[in-house]
């Protein structure tokens, strides 16, 4: 550590560290009580949420910094309520994105009923076309993580509850776009979404968060507070949901290049004959079987487990971690194989870790409430795992040691 030492100092005073990124907000606060609430409240969580995770927060109301070059001393960029509107903004903007700038939209910064008015920003770079529907009123909405192998969404839960929010869909059909990746949408266990019968979703798919390879950007659509319209008071807030708010710190965090915090990986290795449970052939399609195997520290023996809900987790795969343990057909039966599959939040994919005295875990299936098992205590390469009625024994007792 490096001291400062005036001729009269009694103290040692360390230098500051520097950000490790800088953010700029861009605001209207103009449309909408709701959206301007939400400005307000973005404007007070943002720069405590900066002075904790070591980045700075600026608040602005002038877009003409994306025109003169103002926004170039920013690594991430903000927009909280609106979008850019004249050329020079929208060039500008389009400038300093393809120039790798890295941008973070919420709510109604994708609004539009014209889309072919900025065709870059809302059908190349967003995606989405022009505004379909909404869901009415402002509720929280139950979304289903996707991707969990990007950074953003790896430590999101399979599916968890947003903060309340009014919901948008699109003209474009995001998943039809190869360059757009989902990182959340509606979950169906959360239909219907809205409180008024003639504005809520009674099914289909809605994506919530989503990415494009071709930028360093984020869209999610909160920023939208329940209001009393009458006395023009907040009735919700945005940052009511811990998960969400976890997924907009790693967003940041990975738009300015700063290292995300994620689940670790680990081994399992059976206590009852010390081989590791592992992707056969370090395969990542579905149906890929899950078997014992001589530990080797491949990647092929390495899961996170991540949180589903209730005390559940995903063990996903690290050579795909799209791709988790599953009880082959949803089954119930005894002796079901264990397979690698895409998550998709079933409970077949879902394992309570119930730690055990001697540090070890067994884990138990969610839709059988039976416990992940090595087929035969035997030292054998190749047995696929299965699933056994709970007996406490080596054979369903597994050690999971870190791995780098």
């Amino acid at each position: 550590m490096s001291l400062l030492l005036g001729s009269t100092a009694t103290s040692a005073l360390a230098a500051p560290a520097a950000p490790d990124f800088r953010v700029l907000a861009f605001s209207s606060g103009t449309w909408d009580a709701a959206h301007i609430d939400f400005v307000k409240e973005a404007n007070d969580w943002f720069p405590r949420t900066a002075a904790a995770n070591g980045f700075t927060y600026t608040a602005t109301t002038d877009w003409n910094l994306l025109a003169n070059g103002g926004v170039d001393a920013y690594d991430v960029v903000l927009f909280l309520d609106d979008a850019p509107k004249t050329a020079a903004q929208r060039a500008g903007f389009e400038r300093y994105m393809r120039d790798g700038g890295a941008w973070l939209g919420f709510h109604v910064s994708a609004f539009t009923t014209d889309a072919s008015s900025w065709h870059w920003y809302y059908n190349q770079f967003l995606g989405s076309g022009d505004f379909r529907s909404n869901t009415w009123g402002p509720t929280t909405a139950i979304l289903r993580t996707e991707n969990a192998s990007h950074p953003v969404a790896s430590a999101l839960p399979g599916t968890w509850t947003s903060a309340v929010s009014e919901w948008y869909s699109w003209s474009n059909n995001l998943r039809n776009n190869p360059s757009i990746k989902v990182l959340a949408s509606v979950d169906p266990s959360g239909f219907p979404l809205g409180t008024d019968p003639d504005q809520s979703w009674y099914g289909g798919d809605y994506p919530i968060v989503w990415t494009n390879s071709n930028y360093r950007m984020l869209y999610a659509n909160f920023g939208h507070n329940a209001m009393n319209y009458s006395t023009n008071t907040r009735t919700s807030s945005t940052f009511a949901s811990a998960t969400q708010n976890r997924l907009l710190v790693d967003a940041l965090k990975w738009l300015g290049n700063a290292p995300v915090a994620t689940d670790p990986w680990y081994s399992l290795t059976s206590q009852a004959n010390g081989l590791c449970v592992d992707a056969r052939a370090a395969a990542t399609a579905n149906g890929t079987v899950v078997q014992q195997y001589t530990c080797n520290a491949t990647t092929a023996q390495q899961f996170r487990l991540t949180a589903t809900d209730s005390g559940y987790v995903r063990l996903a795969n690290r050579n795909n971690p799209d791709q988790v343990l599953d009880v082959t057909g949803v089954s119930g039966a005894d002796n079901a194989p264990i397979q690698l599959w895409s998550y998709a939040g079933g409970a077949n994919q879902q394992w309570r870790a119930v730690a055990e005295p001697a540090g070890t875990h067994r884990f138990v299936a969610r839709h059988s409430g039976k416990c992940l098992a090595v087929a035969t205590t035997a030292a054998t390469d190749s047995v696929q795992l299965v699933q056994r009625p709970c007996d406490s024994t080596p054979s369903q007792s597994f050690r999971l040691a870190p791995r780098p």
